[in-house]
């Protein structure tokens, strides 16, 4: 499985970035699929999911300002992430929700600051 999220770059507070995640050697349509993120000197956590019934769910520090979706065509799913806080810089990863592949991929940087 080969796990390719880009669209990070530094923001400013209140901005916006679409992140994107690019999927291969699965059967994208049929898997579940979570956005996860992991801030300098702390652990990765759960940003945001989609399920293979576009069912989605986010974690309570997102809630309402992200966005997730997926676009089976492309095997491609996405994170749109308005009103960026400080608390948002991290390194973003995708990877199967709840039970995540082994690789993780590079992951993309977001980096909220003024």
């Amino acid at each position: 499985v080969q796990l390719q999220a880009y669209g990070g770059g530094l923001v400013q507070p209140g901005g916006s970035l679409r992140l994107s995640c690019r999927v291969s050697g699965t059967i994208f349509s049929a898997t579940d699929m979570g956005w996860y993120r992991q801030a300098p000197g702390k652990q990765r956590e759960f940003v945001a999911r989609t399920t293979q019934t576009n069912s989605v769910g986010y974690a309570d520090s997102v809630k309402g300002r992200f966005t997730v979706s997926r676009d089976n065509a492309k095997n491609t799913m996405y994170l749109q992430m308005n009103s960026l806080q400080l608390e948002d810089t991290a390194l973003y990863y995708c990877n199967r929700w709840p039970s995540a592949f082994r690789q993780w991929g590079q992951g993309t940087l977001v980096t909220v600051s003024s």
